[in-house]
């Protein structure tokens, strides 16, 4: 009987999930996306080339002494490595599997819209954000619906917390960790250098570390966590980014016609896919689907991290969502597209996609040794997310219960989660992660259309304020 009722709750979870990732969901971030970027008229491009100078121009590696805590690019850092997580490996291999070559095309458009969709989230963010007891920022989407449409609407933010402090155990904690306890479980086994029958001491021993390794950095509060992510993301993105280039490089010949599928996939992907795959809105949906959950515009987790950021106008921190989102699905889940497509490497379109796939696009053209290498990435995307859901937790729970004291009891239980994600198998966790990881999109998107009043005052205020912006030339 337990069984037959796990197993219908469980069903009813995965139709929860296919309805609203499918279909509410995809439609609804789009619209955001797109209602914003007209009413902006294209803020994502006139102001692409003064995000990238305030990322790469004047680049401040330690928090402003006196101030929130991180400087404008630790919570660039901060927000982009809790979003490129393993997700970036196997979801991208996911939406090709079962959307076709074409998904990729989509992805793109989905990114697009969400350079405009994460600009308003963190500029909401900064603007409605508050300082706590010990001084720091706080701030996020539960702050920019109770500061910015009231106290009728409290009931939203508290809604938006509840269900991103439960995601935060799910998809920004134990699903990353297992994943990787698994990636460099099977590398040790191929390697010869342990047997199968140690691998649960190995879950423990490597789910330990992973804990301890969590405390010492999430104990050291929002200027630690800062510190380490300055460090790990540019680490890990050139890391990944030039093992991908060399997959890239030494396929040159193959690029041309994979383009190709992309583009004319997407319209028509039953032309490469073998008929396997042969509806159009199949290839879209996976696409949108893949791009907006790799960089999480409109989730509003993101908005988080930079509402810490020392910064002189919140449209200035604006520009560093806009690139977030470039850097994590233009650029590094095109990537990953291009090693799965360009290398060769066989592709069972319609099957389910784990990493296996993107991993056999890195061995087809470096050989086996190279597994020690996606295995390097995996863990460094996984801790990186990780931590940086570590920090939206304590948000969560630090507005939840009014307090900062709860912070550390929940750093704790929250590290120490990290050796459950280790050693049990997940089964329903991954799937309640979706439902709660969806679920808390919805309190954020009726936030931000609501507050599009007050985004596009402060692009008019930018605009006035300062002649030589790229505002300022339509505004």
């Amino acid at each position: 009987m337990a069984t037959i009722t796990e197993a219908s709750f469980l069903s009813a979870v995965q139709t929860i999930n296919e309805y609203l990732s499918n279909y509410v969901l995809v439609f609804l971030l789009l619209g955001v996306g797109i209602w914003y970027t007209i009413k902006t008229k294209f803020v994502q491009i006139r102001c692409f080339k003064e995000g990238w100078n305030r990322v790469f121009g004047n680049i401040s590696l330690n928090g402003k002494k006196g101030g929130g805590g991180m400087s404008s690019f630790q919570a660039l850092a901060t927000a982009i490595a809790a979003q490129v997580g393993t997700g970036i490996i196997v979801g991208v291999a996911g939406a090709i599997l079962t959307g076709g070559p074409g998904a990729v095309f989509w992805m793109w458009v989905s990114a697009l819209l969400g350079m405009c969709t994460k600009f308003a989230e963190v500029t909401l963010a900064v603007h409605f954000r508050e300082r706590n007891q010990h001084g720091d920022y706080v701030g996020g989407p539960m702050y920019y619906i109770q500061n910015g449409l009231g106290r009728k609407w409290r009931w939203l933010a508290y809604a938006y917390a509840l269900l991103g402090a439960l995601a935060c155990f799910g998809i920004g904690n134990t699903t990353q960790i297992n994943t990787i306890t698994v990636a460099v479980g099977s590398v040790l086994t191929s390697f010869n250098l342990i047997g199968e029958t140690a691998l649960p001491t190995f879950r423990w021993i490597f789910g330990g570390l992973m804990a301890l390794l969590l405390l010492i950095v999430l104990l050291g509060g929002v200027k630690r966590i800062g510190n380490v992510a300055e460090k790990l993301v540019p680490f890990m993105a050139v890391f990944y980014i030039v093992l991908a280039l060399g997959v890239v490089f030494s396929h040159l010949d193959r690029i041309p016609l994979v383009f190709e599928q992309i583009f004319a996939g997407a319209f028509n992907p039953s032309a490469f896919t073998g008929g396997v795959v042969g509806s159009f809105f199949l290839s879209m949906k996976k696409g949108v689907s893949r791009g907006i959950f790799s960089n999480e515009a409109g989730l509003g987790t993101g908005s988080i991290a930079h509402a810490c950021a020392e910064t002189d106008h919140p449209v200035h921190q604006g520009y560093f969502g806009i690139f977030e989102v470039f850097a994590d699905t233009i650029v590094i889940c095109t990537l990953t597209a291009l090693v799965i497509l360009a290398s060769g490497v066989p592709i069972q379109f319609g099957q389910a996609a784990g990493a296996e796939l993107t991993i056999s696009g890195f061995v087809a053209t470096y050989g086996s040794w190279v597994t020690i290498f996606t295995a390097i990435a995996l863990c460094s995307f996984a801790f990186s997310t990780v931590l940086g859901w570590g920090l939206y937790g304590a948000r969560f729970v630090e507005y939840l219960c009014s307090s900062h004291k709860a912070v550390k009891p929940f750093m704790v239980v929250f590290s120490l989660a990290a050796i459950l994600g280790a050693t049990m198998d997940l089964g329903l966790i991954w799937d309640l992660s979706d439902t709660f990881n969806g679920l808390m999109s919805l309190p954020n998107l009726v936030g931000l259309f609501l507050l599009s009043g007050t985004l596009f005052k402060l692009l008019r205020e930018r605009a006035k304020a300062d002649e030589t912006s790229p505002l300022a030339a339509r505004d």
